[in-house]
């Protein structure tokens, strides 16, 4: 059956004006001040070549120099990932402590929940008022105290068993009160709550905080002070992207996105009329000009460029197609519901929604932050035996109830305007990786050769190990054959 959306006939006019590529002078002085912003002094994106846009080099690079470090305008940490880290809902820094980490992930572990069932963030409602100030102390010292006489295992075992840690220990490892030998030396952030009560986003700062309410979170908050057109729906579009694909949360970010832009372009063109007057009816000028970050974005209908699974027979490749428009509509409906403006009513057709969605599926980047707490016990693995051997005392018990995947790093999908122009090669120059100092969702691009002045720089969207055939096939996802000198050659 044919999907029928309304709102794709009755805005088409203005559909076609956000979908039309924009000028190339408007591009180019876009991506101009993003890299004076970013202060990328060393790169350029230039126009015209064989693949479109592309990112050259200004200077020469080095083997191992950083060539871009990039704010995400999207991002998203993976629902299930939530479980086993606390990050910052804006920057994606691990906030509050190692041992509020470390704690938090042993009370779920507890309760028996594991990342595929969700998260409960009722459950950490209090997590602000749980922080404590790092107190400074000696390098060579190892602070104990008696508490860590009172860390406790749920019964006793003589066949070597891994005991959980009791309910006590949990509790005061995430309250404070219990405090690791060392863990001064791996200092977070405090907990920041999110200033509409949602009690599901936390931040680093009072700054990210804003940040993430001025830019998003003000319509996706599902705390009393939200400006959402409906709670109750904006709580089913959440159960329902969780349920389904999570990239339908990062689609919501850029309506929303689009939508405050949107409203603070209107309030500063009523500031400038003698006599204000607020229409809910769009302007396409305005509309067009809060949507510019996302036109830039290489985009196309989501159910027309997502990969055809392995296990679906190309002869059901329409069937599957269409299920998964079906899929971008329910998500949609429940969206619109949620967060509906009348004034930005295009951006609520079927159209617009899966180009968006489109350009996450071809541009997104893996959002990786390493968590703390591997660094801490790999700390304490590495002191000296006599400070060792007295300090795992304390974290050997904690060591063994976390188990083997005793740390997990945060992740999820990010959209990075000058990454995605980064075009590939299968012998690509540059890489993505995150260094020690790397500790936000910040994307890192490091020369992974020499990089001559004015060459391309580029990268691999895929495993660059696979065979001539394998790596065709993946990129054919992608929407293009590649024509590298790798390529050329394998032939």
């Amino acid at each position: 059956m044919e999907i029928n959306c309304p709102f794709d006939e009755l805005y088409a006019a203005e559909i076609s004006a956000l979908l039309k590529p924009p000028p190339l002078p408007q591009v180019q002085e876009y991506f101009d001040q993003l890299l004076e912003s970013r202060q990328c002094r060393g790169i350029t994106v230039k126009h015209g070549g064989e693949n479109g846009k592309g990112v050259y080099a200004n200077i020469d690079y080095k083997e191992g120099e950083l060539v871009l470090r990039d704010d995400m305008l999207f991002g998203s940490q993976h629902s299930s990932n939530k479980i086993d880290c606390l990050v910052c809902s804006f920057c994606f820094r691990f906030i509050g402590s190692v041992e509020l980490q470390i704690g938090r992930r042993m009370f779920f572990q507890d309760l028996g929940i594991h990342p595929h069932h969700g998260c409960n963030a009722e459950m950490l409602s209090d997590l602000s008022n749980t922080q404590r100030a790092s107190d400074s102390s000696d390098d060579e010292d190892i602070p104990y105290s008696g508490s860590y006489d009172n860390i406790e295992t749920c019964g006793s075992s003589s066949t070597g068993e891994i005991m959980p840690l009791s309910k006590k220990t949990i509790e005061s490892l995430m309250d404070g009160e219990l405090i690791l030998p060392c863990s001064e030396k791996f200092p977070l952030p405090p907990v920041v709550a999110c200033s509409g009560d949602c009690k599901e986003a936390y931040y680093c700062s009072k700054r990210c905080a804003d940040a993430d309410w001025n830019s998003f979170h003000s319509l996706l908050c599902t705390g009393e002070r939200s400006e959402a057109s409906s709670r109750e729906a904006l709580l089913g579009f959440i159960k329902h992207a969780n349920e389904t694909n999570d990239i339908f949360l990062l689609a919501a970010k850029a309506v929303s996105f689009t939508i405050l832009r949107y409203r603070r372009l209107t309030g500063a063109r009523l500031n400038q009329q003698a006599s204000p007057y607020i229409s809910n009816n769009c302007d396409v000028s305005l509309l067009l000009e809060a949507w510019k970050p996302i036109s830039v974005g290489h985009k196309k209908r989501w159910w027309e460029c997502v990969a055809l699974p392995e296990d679906v027979a190309s002869s059901e490749e329409c069937a599957f197609r269409m299920q998964i428009k079906d899929l971008a509509f329910e998500s949609l409906q429940l969206l619109r519901a949620a967060i509906f403006a009348k004034e930005c009513a295009p951006l609520f057709s079927l159209e617009i929604y899966g180009h968006i969605i489109g350009m996450f599926e071809l541009n997104n980047l893996d959002l990786v932050v390493a968590s703390p707490v591997e660094d801490y016990f790999l700390y304490i693995d590495d002191l000296p035996s006599y400070k060792k051997e007295e300090a795992e005392k304390v974290t050997k018990p904690i060591l063994d109830a976390l188990g083997e995947e005793y740390s997990a790093n945060c992740e999820g999908s990010a959209f990075f305007p000058l990454q995605s122009c980064m075009n590939h090669s299968c012998l690509p120059n540059a890489k993505a990786f995150k260094r020690d100092e790397d500790r936000d969702g910040r994307a890192i691009i490091i020369a992974q050769r020499p990089i001559c002045r004015g060459e391309e720089v580029t990268i691999s969207y895929i495993d660059e190990d696979l065979t001539f055939q394998e790596r065709q096939a993946a990129l054919a996802d992608y929407g293009f054959t590649c024509r590298c000198s790798r390529c050329q050659e394998d032939v």
